[in-house]
């Protein structure tokens, strides 16, 4: 999962599956959810995102992440995020 804030534009954007075409959207109330073939969610998008979450979206950087133990829990091969090429 990547989470980004394009402060010029205040969108707050989190995408859960790297590299997956998106081939539907849907917006609801300035909140818009890009949806697969499958109709998997692919990312979630907030448009005005410092009207909607907090003044400043990137404060949200503080995140807890969790991660699941279930043995069905899906997992797309090839995501890698922030990885450095040399």
């Amino acid at each position: 999962m990547k989470i980004e804030y394009d402060a010029v534009h205040d969108l707050l954007n989190i995408e859960f599956l790297a590299n997956v075409p998106i081939d539907d959207s849907l917006e609801v109330d300035g909140v818009v959810i890009d949806y697969a073939k499958d109709k998997r969610i692919v990312a979630i998008e907030v448009l005005d995102a410092s009207k909607r979450t907090t003044r400043k979206p990137s404060d949200l950087i503080d995140l807890a992440i969790v991660k699941s133990s279930r043995s069905d829990a899906v997992q797309e091969k090839g995501e890698t995020y922030g990885s450095k090429k040399k």
